[in-house]
């Protein structure tokens, strides 16, 4: 009942934020529904005046967010400001497009993970892994900005080779794109969470007995992933609400009517009950997907976890030495380098969409600026703010994650808001500014790894040795510092690691979408949002950003694999 009432609270307290900004952000919310109305429209104070009169926006946004909620048990959600038409089946219908866009995208990253899984599904169950693989190409495919993928197979798939359609929402052809752009990152990431966590589960005592009585590999296998599934399901959950909602650039590159795009649209023109509504149902989602999550976990480790008897996937390893991190960091580091000697906003016109040359080895933009220097000078702002974001995220979601009776209705809730939407409400608080995209993307990517701690906290507290830890009279704090924390902490780094791409993605993706930086400012979501209008008479202006980005995913991934759970130290005994 308390938890019911908590989550309750934390969706009411959103929702209330919803509503209150455009008085938040300080602007008329009048003459902004009557731009959206018709932009041509002379917003005079009468016009104006009869705007307010019609909304009823003179009596305040409690009492209009009162008057909302109060219809919703009777099934009215409102009008639109805009359109003027019931909210209700314009939200319906949208949601009924997302979802169908996110089970093709699952279905896709499910086949993904699998590929990417598939060498460590087939060495597990035959012998000991001595390591865990550096999964480069999945990074770097789990790196690419989906809205990239998703011009790059709208322009060649769609309209040069003519296989699809590049356009619309008509019928399961129309699916195929949209779904391989959200879906291949997506099952990248996954398969590399999986893949992290299968070793330790091969290596377990009944792996090693079942292998030892000769029991056919394919069972063995399924019975690892039946162990590590359990961790990942939190996460696999969050990524079903966050392709049904967060899937913005995708829709729009794609003319898809979802929920992300409806969102969207009404955030811009503060269609506030379009807006409550799109998020509501997004929370209702969230809410739903997370707990049956969490019962499809409980379900799996059976009895072990009631019972307190599992055994610990997280076992100290010894350091490998790692060359790969060395190669990526070097191979970054010199292009940011290199960049940084040249002039970032030097123009020539009269060398506008060169290619690649001696001169310019990353060619040149629409105004003839050299994209080596402005990859090198935008590599100071985009990969700062991601790593200080990834590291306030890792931070704020290992200590939420520890208290899940308190985490787990924000996590689901917080999950509920896209990024995009995130940023919007960032910029009417804030007003805007070159710092909005790191808050918002702040405010939410703490929560995939907040849902990591709290499953995996959940599953070590049903270890063996933890219980026999207790046994031997440890306290709470000794439990937490050398059993619990060395056991959560190195998996959930490696977790912020991998999101690393993900979180300069989604900087990427606010500034490609208009609130990020600003021109002429060289921040690589902006280089990709000025160019990708060139994307088919210069691919390489859009190629250039986007490998930069792929190879900050692989040298994530490879340096992700150094992070392990030290080896217990010696300890001297005296008497």
């Amino acid at each position: 009942m308390a938890g019911a009432l908590w989550r309750g609270t934390v969706a009411a307290a959103l929702l209330c934020g919803i509503g209150l900004l455009p008085w938040l952000s300080r602007t008329d919310p009048a003459r902004t529904v009557l731009e959206a109305r018709s932009a041509e429209r002379d917003p005079t104070s009468e016009v104006l005046a009869a705007v307010r009169d019609e909304l009823g926006l003179d009596d305040g946004p409690l009492h209009l967010l009162g008057q909302w909620l109060g219809g919703l048990p009777r099934g009215d959600a409102g009008h639109s400001w805009i359109s003027g038409e019931a909210v209700l089946p314009a939200v319906t219908t949208a949601l009924g497009a997302s979802l169908l866009l996110m089970a093709a995208a699952l279905a896709v990253a499910v086949v993904t993970a699998a590929v990417v899984c598939a060498r460590t599904l087939g060495l597990g169950a035959r012998r000991p892994l001595a390591g865990r693989r550096t999964g480069g190409a999945a990074a770097m495919l789990a790196a690419l900005p989906e809205f990239l993928t998703a011009s790059v197979l709208a322009t060649v798939v769609g309209v040069q080779l003519g296989w699809l359609p590049a356009l619309g929402w008509y019928g399961p052809r129309w699916l195929v794109l949209p779904a391989l752009a959200i879906g291949l990152p997506t099952g990248a990431l996954l398969g590399r969470m999986l893949d992290d966590a299968l070793p330790g589960a091969f290596a377990e005592p009944w792996a090693r007995a079942a292998a030892a009585r000769g029991i056919p590999g394919r069972r063995i296998t399924r019975h690892a992933l039946r162990r590590c599934v359990p961790g990942l399901l939190p996460n696999f959950g969050l990524f079903v609400v966050g392709l049904t909602g967060g899937a913005v650039a995708v829709e729009q590159i794609f003319d898809i009517p979802g929920l992300g795009r409806l969102t969207l649209e009404a955030a811009i023109a503060q269609d506030l009950p379009v807006l409550q509504a799109g998020t509501l149902a997004l929370v209702a989602l969230a809410a739903a997907v997370g707990g049956l999550a969490r019962l499809a976990g409980r379900a799996l480790l059976g009895p072990a976890l009631r019972d307190g008897a599992l055994v610990t996937l997280h076992r100290p390893t010894a350091p490998e030495p790692r060359t790969l991190p060395l190669l990526y960091g070097a191979l970054l580091l010199g292009v940011i380098a290199l960049g940084l000697v040249r002039d970032p906003l030097a123009l020539d016109t009269a060398a506008r969409l060169q290619p690649p040359s001696w001169s310019h080895p990353f060619g040149t933009d629409a105004l003839g600026r050299d994209l080596l220097a402005r990859i090198g000078h935008g590599a100071l702002t985009t990969l700062a703010l991601a790593l200080a974001v990834s590291a306030t995220a890792l931070l704020v979601g290992v200590v939420l994650g520890l208290v899940p009776r308190v985490s787990q209705a924000l996590v689901d809730t917080v999950n509920a808001v896209p990024a995009v939407l995130a940023g919007l409400l960032v910029t009417g608080v804030t007003g805007g500014g070159p710092a909005t995209p790191a808050l918002a993307v702040a405010a939410v990517a703490w929560a995939p790894l907040a849902a990591h701690t709290s499953a995996l906290l959940r599953q070590e507290l049903a270890t063996t040795h933890l219980a026999a830890t207790r046994a031997l009279g440890a306290g709470r704090l000794h439990v937490l510092r050398r059993a619990l924390l060395p056991a959560v902490l190195p998996p959930v780094t490696r977790h912020a690691l991998l999101r690393l791409p993900s979180v300069a993605l989604a900087l990427a993706s606010l500034g490609f979408l208009g609130l990020g930086a600003q021109p002429p400012s060289p921040e690589w979501g902006l280089l990709l949002a000025e160019n990708h209008p060139y994307a088919e008479r210069a691919p390489w202006a859009v190629l250039a950003p986007a490998a930069m980005l792929a190879v900050l995913g692989a040298l994530a991934v490879t340096a992700a694999g150094g992070v392990r759970r030290p080896w217990p130290g010696r300890h001297r005994c005296g008497r």
